[in-house]
């Protein structure tokens, strides 16, 4: 990828939704709602606090994570759809 996130930005890869129901119904691609589920791709270095450090952040690229639904601003790098969001929108780690 050409893109590196700055400060506490993060890029994300949205994971596809399910096709079917529990009860084997096809949800046609209209009807589908945007996941909000997906792959962390890049992280940025992280924020400054109050004395200038540069503090660290919690996710890291491959991490699998849970975020809001009208989170992040979505963008095309590379011809793939991604979404750019703050480390403060993903709501939790996803742990297998």
């Amino acid at each position: 990828m050409s893109f590196r996130p700055l400060h506490d930005r993060v890029v994300v890869r949205r994971l596809d939704s399910e096709e079917k129901t529990k009860g084997g119904i096809i949800i046609p691609d209209t009807a589908k709602e945007k996941p909000s589920e997906g792959v962390i791709v890049a992280v940025g270095p992280g924020a400054r606090d109050d004395q200038g450090k540069i503090t660290a952040l919690d996710v890291k690229a491959g991490d699998r994570v849970l975020f809001g639904k009208w989170s992040g601003t979505e963008v095309k790098v590379d011809g793939e759809d991604l979404l750019i969001m703050k480390e403060s929108d993903i709501m939790g780690i996803i742990e297998a």
